[in-house]
């Protein structure tokens, strides 16, 4: 009976060792990624999933059963540092859809190294070890004798499986209709999220009629109404439009001074001397920059799951350039990095742009990250808007940044301010040193514009593209020195938020307080040059002339989220047990959204995908030449 028992339980040495192994890193994982973590929560959602697979393994395996286990160890492994890695970058909880922008993260790797956590890489330890032991005859010997690799009793496997599987099951059903991803993944398990998410992926997506879906319906559901007196009617009618889209820029830098030096003055001045919104937000998603190219110059929301750069460059876009080259301007964009990243080249296309400007006709002078500096983009970027300019005909410009990116490695001999101790070697230092050099380089491409007349011949748009600093990714010290400049704790609103800067000829200045999203530029733009959008659908507005707005968050916050004139919020499971962030610390007690607002914002979205992904195709260049 003993020796009996010695074999089954001498059989069960990989099942219990592998198993052992996996809780230590689902743990690791878990401890990374989630907020008060239940001590029962990891084995409860993970350990199932994990028992299914070893049980395949059991079942099915014999000669290379050690060799399975590693593998199917590794494959988890890589999802779990996947998920820990992706949440640090962008606060959501990676899928397979995300392997699509692999190709993208050679370009960005100092960012994600920027990331790397020395104890992540505990979560690879036991790998290494075993390989090391398996790749050597005589080692792999030694250990196939210790695991004993006869099958384990199939009685004992098949409970084992089928528990294992019920309690799948039962993590994942009662979470499916969640609409926030991270609660969701929590609930579910990471690895039975991923699951559901590629499942989920396979079902035919529930398109709202492209014919059903209207200007006057957006309207209604944003609660936008048409002002009785329009301000800015058509204040820019034939000038030139310059939009510049500002690199990782948030709105805390304006105004910001450090121990006396201010941080930003072009933009501080900028802000004082224009048309300020302060509270404009971010609406980019996987594509980040390219993403706000995307919104800002078509006014629909990004796609769900990936950059709009891979789902809709397809698509004939009705977009901005559009617009404006049917109102007789010349269009152009702007980027020192090269074409193909994030598949710009199609987006360009999609978009209408005449041409675009990238690293070919920038070249390599100067280079800073993966691109030439930002000195180098406004200097000979200045040189081709005067050409336009002699032309005659007005131009539509949209100009992209780049030096002050993730991970803010510039060079120190291009610092113009001293940085405290404090704020030395740690990555909210560096950002605010690269958007100080962003800042000194915008104000010499302003004054280049108007030294050739360009400017006051403009109405120029200035805004941030997205975030630099994510909650997410800060240390502790980093968020005690986001602290330091708030007076207070470093939030989700903060994070989001980026500035818009409206620059018209003759306008007087003044600071907003009307919320706005990169959706709402188009609209706006339209208004201030005098062009019609009657035969463009839009799901922005004429923030100029609105004071409420609803603006449906995607991707950087759960799917649920949604800004008004009040308030952030944020659902959990469900809307019921949301949280609402204002504005401002006197509205903390009030009830400022509401499960209408909530049921609204996810109809703007679920509408946007649909009319976009029922656009009809357009004509590539190269079919018409065929």
């Amino acid at each position: 009976m003993i020796a009996a028992n010695r074999t089954w339980l001498g059989n069960t040495k990989p099942f219990v060792f592998f198993t052992i192994i996996m809780i230590l890193k689902t743990y690791l994982t878990w401890i990374s990624i989630f907020d008060g973590v239940p001590p029962w929560g990891p084995l409860l959602r993970e350990l199932p999933f994990i028992w299914v697979l070893f049980c395949l393994i059991e079942m099915f395996s014999s000669k290379r059963k050690i060799g399975i286990y590693v593998a199917v160890n590794l494959t988890v492994t890589a999802i779990f540092f996947a998920a820990i890695m992706y949440h640090k970058y962008y606060g959501v909880i990676v899928t397979f859809h995300a392997l699509q922008q692999v190709n993208q993260v050679t370009a960005v790797k100092n960012s994600v190294f920027s990331l790397l956590a020395p104890y992540y890489l505990l979560i690879f330890l036991d790998i290494i070890v075993l390989s090391f032991w398996l790749f050597r005859k005589k080692r792999a010997e030694k250990l196939r004798a210790f695991f004993n690799l006869k099958k384990l009793n199939k009685g004992f496997i098949a409970v084992v499986f089928a528990a294992s599987l019920a309690l799948c099951l039962f993590n994942v059903w009662p979470n499916r209709a969640s609409m926030n991803e991270i609660k969701q993944a929590e609930q579910m398990g990471i690895l039975n999220y991923e699951t559901y998410a590629i499942v989920s992926s396979t079902k035919q997506e529930d398109l709202v009629d492209k014919n059903q879906i209207t200007q006057a319906k957006i309207d209604k559901l944003k609660a936008s109404t048409p002002a009785i007196d329009v301000k800015y009617a058509g204040a820019g009618q034939g000038k030139n439009l310059i939009i510049i889209q500002m690199e990782s820029f948030q709105n805390f830098l304006i105004n910001l001074k450090i121990d006396g030096q201010e941080i930003t003055p072009v933009m501080n001045s900028l802000a004082k001397d224009n048309l300020y919104f302060k509270h404009f937000y971010q609406m980019v998603g996987q594509g980040n920059t390219s993403d706000a190219e995307f919104v800002v110059n078509t006014s629909f929301y990004i796609p769900y799951n990936e950059a709009a750069t891979q789902n809709y460059p397809d698509k004939d876009l009705p977009s901005l350039p559009k617009l404006m080259k049917s109102a007789g301007y010349d269009t152009a964009t702007f980027h020192t990095n090269v074409v193909d990243f994030w598949n710009r080249g199609a987006l360009y296309e999609a978009l209408g742009f005449d041409r675009y400007y990238d690293q070919e006709f920038f070249g390599d002078e100067d280079t800073v990250f993966f691109g030439p500096s930002d000195e180098v983009l406004y200097k000979k970027t200045a040189e081709e808007l005067n050409k336009m300019q002699d032309t005659g005909t007005p131009f539509y410009s949209h100009v992209i940044s780049m030096t002050a990116h993730h991970p803010f490695t510039l060079p120190h001999e291009k610092d113009l301010i001293e940085m405290p101790e404090r704020y030395q070697d740690n990555m909210v230092g560096d950002y605010i040193r690269a958007q100080n050099y962003a800042d000194h380089a915008l104000g010499e491409f302003i004054q280049d514009l108007k030294d050739r007349g360009i400017w006051d011949n403009s109405v120029v748009i200035i805004y941030g593209d997205h975030l630099g600093l994510p909650m997410y990714s800060l240390d502790k010290h980093g968020l005690e020195l986001m602290k330091e400049i708030y007076g207070r704790d470093y939030g989700y609103i903060d994070m989001i938020n980026i500035p818009l800067i409206v620059s018209i000829p003759g306008a007087e200045p003044a600071e907003l307080d009307h919320v706005g999203g990169q959706v709402d530029i188009l609209p706006t733009v339209a208004n201030i040059l005098g062009l019609s959008l009657d035969q463009h659908l839009h799901f922005g507005q004429d923030i100029l002339n609105h004071a409420y707005n609803l603006l449906p968050q995607r991707y950087y916050l759960p799917s649920g989220s949604f800004l008004n004139n009040k308030a952030l919020f944020m659902p959990g499971i469900w809307y019921e047990d949301g949280t609402q962030y204002p504005f401002t610390e006197e509205a903390v007690s009030q009830a400022l959204t509401t499960e209408n607002e909530y049921n609204k914002a996810l109809e703007l979205l679920r509408m946007s995908d649909s009319y976009v992904q029922q656009l009809p195709d357009r004509v590539k260049e190269e079919d018409i030449t065929e």
